[in-house]
């Protein structure tokens, strides 16, 4: 069922995050904390379809990463199409793009986007996904996120509705403004598809109509108001009286203009109205936006206008519509007689979508029962706009989201844009201006549908209205309230029959309630529809056009205009002598109203004039008129209404200038010329007689066949009319299902093209790549077959464009590679990458490299083969080798050990002469730490620091002597040299390490040593025995003339200690040798026998 106001829950929960403030002489600047900067953002809702893409990345590229919003984006996709539209906005934006999951929570500075084949709604600001509805017809994401959106974030709610077709958005739009939020649309010259921007402005509810990027500095500014601080209150809250005053002047000021008093309405509401309305102006401050409505008229309208609006939709609650036809209705149509009309109010109306549906309950109740009563329907609004909008009974497309498909096929006519209530629901519902609590109610009501009114009323208001609602109602009639409504105090009044859906009956009341009619001034129109100043001063032509309407209403005839169906529709004068009412029911049925005389006359003059489509005049016709025969003339003349095709009849009356005569004059006649009177009315009547007789059996005759016709005409066309109809239903379908297909095929169709356009930037970006790539590449499929080759390839392997296709073994090629085809068939099987040095014909060396093709799905498609030419590096590569081999023979030569260091101070190589040096193994010893060698012996720190300063500070080490124990030989005495090996710049750093074994040079050092200080010693003494030996004083020589050399040989025998080694002499060593033999003929002789 609709309800005519917004969906309010009374004890919604409220988000603590909010900070309460009231409207003051100016907004209240708070410092937020870091909760409520996290909590208090706006969230977005951007609703696009064909053409969304487009302004979608105008308006992301334009709008900063740390906005503070949060945006989420609802676009038509094609169901069984997987989007790329997440991939798209990414590269437009530094914001964090995602597509949504089912729970996800919306947070600011991030873009969400709806994924395929969904509908996504919001509560407590956490993103849920539902199913997509199965319904044909039109799919409206759009409307159902913005009401969800508008329902969960209030007046934090913002939402966009940008490019496509259709009128999504148009409902959600209204929910938005309802609920105090913002609205923008795209301007539809900037849309790439107008149709949705257009069908948003026409709602009147859009606040800014601009192109995307001017939407993201609009937005920019919404955020920095302090608008966003205000929040829902609680409707007992008090105003102080400063702020109180504030609000009484824009109350004045609104009521002046429109004779509505708001002053006893709820004020947050008022409140949060107003402050929307600042924001759209720039103001921030209470006391300037009063000073701008008194300035601007217009904007006190618009005001009035933002405080009204309201959200309704059709059967919003269907469940309400059953307890209606099961429990409400059977209840009042059998508690009065088949005469007495069946009479519903629905206060508040808004745009008359809850009227119109309790209608079609009610119709669809009564169905095929046998229940004649009158219906009527009487709703009212205090909204001019929505009362003349309701009336018209002209709604969206998107109505198809609440009304059934049979009920649209028997309620509805199709019109373009949309639908229209069928005439028949459009009869029995009277649309009206009322102020339900000032001007006079309706009375003998049997049900009333007030819902969703009373929450706009302050506590004062409600009391006055529910005792004015139980008076309009019959006894035991029907009040029906919102869900979030109640009686309240007046349980004495009403007593509750469905507390589900909030219906009560009313209780008899002992005493007559009494409530305040309005003041003349409140209950008055608007300004413009105000009476005119009593000092109004008529224009000559109005002076002329009241003459005239004078003299037409004392001198014109009296009348009546009928239209085909005899149906009097205007009486023109004073037509009492002509026309009479029957007693019963009152009807307008011209032939149920003329007088005695005159029915077959005038239905023949009709008949005639219809006919010939020309005046008829009939004259000297006599009719009975208080009890007195007169004669009169009538002329009937017709005459069409070009636009609707319709005929209607202009009938006059005149009276005859030969009238009968009097009784008085009947007197003085004689009895033979009254005789002969007689004979003359009796033939005359005979004969009128006789011809009405025959023209009503020839009309008779002429109106039963073209009757029968006009039956039969009738039956074929009811049942060409159904069968149209139905063929129209099943056509409206399919156009709405191929325009939300196409909706959905433009939005693939942009994503494709700007993928395409993606793949053309790429295309030619590798076309140029390959191009100055000067390494050949070839592509090849599964079957060897040549896919693409850039020109490097195709110069080196003598390819062609006629090439692709051909397999590469049958092309002729200059390298030599006999197993090329096993190769690429070995990659293919195994995925493992092959490469192999190779030559060409002219002796040049090559790289080949064959890798496999991978798809994005991962599935192998061919092979790469890349071919570099490493002529230069392998011929370097063999001279270095050569070099090597030659360098490395000299180093094998030296007999000392030679190691090389990295910069770590890891062994890199040795010659042999280190290994056999030290006794170890090439494996004992490379990439190892210099220092954890033999038992840590090289971790000496004065040798670490030499040799960790070489490089850095490009020192050397020179003759730096070691003492080093080799396992199983003596301790050794080694010289280190050592200096940096200069290379290439990126090479890598080493040191060469000379080690030199100075052992034996040592040994024979220490013994010269010994020597040289023996024969000091032995100098020394000699110079002591200096004064024994005789010496020549010329020529230095011992003297041995006076037997000198004995007395020093018995000498140095006698008191020497030293040993010589200079020798025996001759007659010692004869004696040693004498001593020798003997001691051998000894052993002999001691052998054992």
């Amino acid at each position: 069922m609709a309800q005519n106001k917004k969906d309010t829950k009374k004890n919604k929960e409220q988000n603590p995050s909010r900070i309460p403030q009231k409207i003051t002489g100016g907004p209240e600047r708070t410092t937020k904390s870091s909760e409520d900067k996290k909590n208090n953002f706006y969230i977005v809702g951007i609703g696009a379809s064909a053409g969304g893409l487009e302004a979608f990345q105008q308006f992301l590229s334009h709008m900063p990463a740390d906005s503070g919003m949060a945006f989420v984006l609802i676009q038509h996709l094609a169901a069984t199409h997987e989007s790329i539209l997440t991939e798209l906005l990414s590269k437009v934006t530094s914001m964090h793009v995602r597509e949504v999951k089912d729970g996800m929570i919306a947070e600011p500075d991030n873009v969400y986007i709806i994924p395929p084949n969904t509908e996504m709604a919001i509560l407590h600001s956490t993103l849920h996904l539902l199913p997509r509805p199965e319904a044909r017809g039109q799919h409206m994401p759009i409307d159902s996120f913005l009401q969800s959106l508008a329902e969960d974030q209030g007046n934090k709610a913002i939402a966009i509705i940008m490019s496509g077709t259709g009128s999504d958005g148009s409902q959600g739009i209204r929910a938005i403004k309802a609920e105090g939020g913002i609205v923008l649309a795209q301007d539809e010259k900037s849309a790439k598809y107008a149709g949705m921007p257009h069908s948003a402005i026409a709602t009147g509810h859009v606040d800014f109509i601009l192109p995307p990027d001017k939407i993201a500095a609009e937005l920019l500014r919404i955020n920095r108001h302090p608008y966003l601080s205000l929040v829902k209150t609680d409707a007992a809250e008090e105003l102080t009286p400063e702020r109180d005053d504030s609000l009484s002047k824009i109350f004045i000021l609104l009521r002046a203009a429109t004779g509505v008093d708001f002053t006893y309405y709820k004020r947050s509401t008022i409140r949060r109205r107003i402050m929307r309305r600042m924001l759209l102006h720039k103001i921030e401050k209470i006391e300037d936006y009063i000073k701008y409505l008194r300035e601007t008229p217009s904007e006190v309208e618009l005001l009035y206008e933002d405080i009204l609006i309201n959200v309704t939709s059709f059967f919003r609650e269907p469940e309400t519509c059953d307890v209606l036809k099961n429990t409400v209705f059977p209840q009042i149509a059998g508690n009065a007689s088949s005469d007495i009309p069946v009479r519903i109010w629905v206060p508040g109306c808004a745009t008359g979508e809850e009227a119109y549906s309790i209608a079609m309950c009610i119709l669809e109740f009564l169905g095929d029962k046998k229940i004649t009563r009158p219906i009527q329907v009487f709703a009212t609004d205090i909204d001019d706009a929505a009362v003349e909008k309701a009336r018209k009974g002209i709604y969206p497309e998107s109505i198809s989201q609440d009304v059934s498909p049979d009920r649209l096929r028997r309620f509805f006519v199709k019109t373009e844009g949309g639908f229209q209530i069928g005439k028949p629901i459009r009869e029995i519902c009277i649309f009206a201006r009322q102020n339900f609590v000032k001007d006079p109610p309706f009375s003998k009501i049997d049900l009333i549908s007030c819902r969703n009114v009373l929450i706009y009323f302050g506590p004062e208001l409600q009391k006055k209205a529910l005792p004015i609602l139980h008076y309009a109602l019959n006894p035991g009639g029907f009040l029906m309230l919102g869900t979030s409504e109640s009686i309240g105090e007046f349980s004495s009044l009403f007593s509750l029959l469905d507390k589900k859906n909030k219906i009560y009956s009313k209780k008899s009341s002992l005493t007559r309630l009494h409530f305040e009619q309005a003041p003349e001034d409140y209950a008055k129109e608007k300004a413009g529809s105000a009476k005119k100043p009593e000092g109004h001063v008529l224009s000559v032509g109005d002076i002329l056009k009241k003459a005239d309407n004078i003299v037409l209403g004392r001198y014109s005839p009296a009348g009546v205009v009928i239209n085909d169906e005899m149906k009097i529709i205007q009486f023109r004068g004073y037509t009492s002598p002509y026309l009479e009412h029957e007693p019963g029911e009152a009807s307008l049925n011209l032939m149920k109203m003329v007088r005695e005389g005159l029915t077959v006359e005038l239905r023949t003059a009709i008949h005639k004039a219809k006919k010939d489509n020309a005046a008829v005049r009939k004259e000297g016709l006599r009719i009975r008129h208080n009890k007195h025969f007169k004669d009169i003339n009538i002329e009937v003349i017709p005459f069409k209404d070009p636009a609707a095709k319709e005929h209607f009849f202009l009938i006059l009356f005149e009276e005859s200038a030969l009238q009968p005569v009097t009784e008085s004059k009947k007197g003085l006649r004689t009895a033979k010329t009254q005789k002969q009177a007689e004979t003359e009315e009796v033939l005359r009547l005979r004969h009128e007689n006789a011809a009405s007789k025959e023209l009503l059996k020839s009309v008779t005759s002429e109106h039963e066949a073209a009757n029968e016709e006009l039956m039969a005409l009738n039956e074929e066309l009811q049942s060409s009319n159904e069968e149209m109809q139905s063929i129209n239903e099943e056509l409206e379908t399919a156009k709405e299902e191929l325009q939300s297909t196409n909706e959905e095929l433009t939005t693939v169709n942009e994503e494709l093209q700007n993928r395409n356009e993606e793949m053309i930037h790429i295309n030619n970006d590798l076309l140029n790549i390959l191009s100055g790539i000067e390494i050949p590449l070839i592509l090849l499929g599964n079957e060897l077959q040549i896919r693409r080759f850039n020109p490097s390839a195709g110069k080196m392997l003598n390819l062609i464009s006629s090439d692709i296709g051909r397999p590469i073994t049958d092309v002729r090629h200059n390298i030599d590679v006999p197993d090329l085809k096993q190769l690429i068939l070995d990659v293919i099987d195994t995925l493992v990458i092959k490469e192999r040095e190779i030559r060409d014909m002219d002796g040049r060396w090559y790289s080949i490299s064959i890798k496999p093709y991978k798809t994005f799905d991962n599935r192998i498609d061919g092979v790469l083969i890349t071919i570099v030419d490493i002529n230069d590096i392998k011929l370097s590569s063999i001279r270095l080798k050569e070099a090597y081999d030659y360098a490395h023979s000299i180093v094998e030569t030296v007999r000392e050990p030679l190691v090389v260091l990295s910069a770590e101070m890891k062994v890199i190589t040795s010659n042999h002469s280190f290994y056999d040096k030290f006794q170890i193994t090439p494996e004992e010893t490379e990439n190892k730490l210099l220092y954890d060698l033999a038992n840590n012996q090289w971790n000496i720190p004065p040798l670490r620091k030499l040799l960790e300063d070489i490089l850095p500070k490009n020192t050397f080490i020179s003759d730096f002597e070691i003492n080093y124990d080799i396992p199983g030989i003596e301790q050794r005495n080694l010289l280190l040299n050592a200096r940096q090996i200069y290379r290439e710049e990126n090479e890598p750093q080493m040191i060469l390490l000379a080690i030199e074994d100075i052992t034996e040079r040592k040994k024979s050092e220490e013994e010269r040593e010994k020597l040289i200080l023996e024969l000091k010693e032995a100098l020394a003494k000699v110079k002591q025995l200096s004064g024994l030996l005789p010496i020549c004083a010329s020529c230095k020589k011992i003297r041995d003339d006076k037997g000198y050399w004995n007395q020093i040989e018995v000498y140095i025998k006698k008191h020497s200690e030293a040993e010589f080694t200079h020798g025996l002499c001759p007659e010692c060593a004869k004696k040693s040798l004498d001593e020798l033999e003997e001691l051998k003929k000894r052993r002999i002789t001691d052998k054992p026998r």
